[in-house]
């Protein structure tokens, strides 16, 4: 059985948009273009689904809107690909590894339940740090980043009011939550869940790199957004931490690589001992 190639498919949730997290995303995979062959399948724009059985890993991005609200059609369609990639890791040896980044993170947390979708008492957007939980501080997605670490946070959204028994019913595991913001009364929202050994995501865009952050900065709205939120030194201090190794130059390096390389590795180890 052939160990290469590994073919990969990215689940487009931008809705046509014009965005910076594509090409991020497929920066990433290009470290992995000796193993991997990818394709983009427009998912809200034309209801494009890849064959299961052709293709190894995925990873569903982020994009506009509310998770909760979809056409009634392209929506449902994606609900039932998770599904069927579940049902599929059920009951075949090979198994497929899927990342949900944030709207599509949202989405797969309502379809399994784990968690309420609220909307943000306002827009939640810049260089953020992110906390570990005890479970996160041992999985392998996050090996090489620092507790906190930090990540380009951009949404409208949150998942939170976890449902513990759902969690342990499922095998799912929360990884990370957002900072530690004692001068509010809101509680913190998750930011990232293991739902079982395949799938994982994240609420953050771990893609993120400095230039993407950037090209949205040039948008007029969106400085005056951030300034507006954050007053003006710590948005100054904010393009500062851009500049910073450990910061989301570190993320970009490691947790989608970590995801790819756990993914890899999975099948070429599966594929040598089906093949013996």
């Amino acid at each position: 059985m052939s160990q290469y190639p590994i073919k990969l498919a990215i689940l487009d949730m931008y809705n046509g948009e014009p965005n910076q997290g594509m090409r991020c995303i497929i920066d990433i995979i290009g470290r992995f273009n000796h193993m991997l062959e990818f394709k983009i399948f427009d998912v809200r724009g034309q209801s494009e689904f890849p064959k299961i059985e052709e293709y190894d890993i995925y990873i569903s991005t982020g994009g506009p809107g509310n998770p909760l609200i979809g056409d009634g059609k392209w929506d449902l369609k994606y609900y039932d690909f998770i599904d069927a990639l579940v049902k599929w890791n059920d009951t075949k040896e090979i198994k497929k590894h899927v990342l949900f980044i944030c709207h599509s993170f949202q989405m797969a947390c309502k379809h399994f339940g784990l968690a309420e979708i609220t909307k943000r008492n306002d827009t939640s957007f810049g260089v953020m740090a992110v906390h570990k939980t005890v479970a996160g501080q041992e999985d392998p997605l996050f090996s090489g980043l620092n507790d906190p670490y930090y990540a380009v946070d951009s949404r409208d959204y949150q998942v939170v009011q976890p449902n513990l028994k759902v969690f342990a019913d499922k095998g799912a595991t929360i990884l990370s939550l957002e900072k530690i913001r004692d001068h509010v009364k809101y509680e913190r929202a998750i930011m990232a869940v293991r739902f079982n050994d395949y799938f994982v995501g994240t609420q953050f865009h771990p893609e993120a790199d400095p230039i993407s952050f950037i090209a949205n900065l040039r948008k007029k709205e969106t400085r005056e957004k951030i300034r507006a939120m954050k007053g003006k030194r710590k948005f100054r201090d904010m393009l500062e931490a851009l500049l910073d190794n450990d910061t989301i130059y570190k993320t970009n390096e490691t947790l989608i690589p970590n995801f790819l390389r756990i993914a890899i590795n999975d099948l070429i180890q599966t594929r040598k001992i089906l093949s013996n």
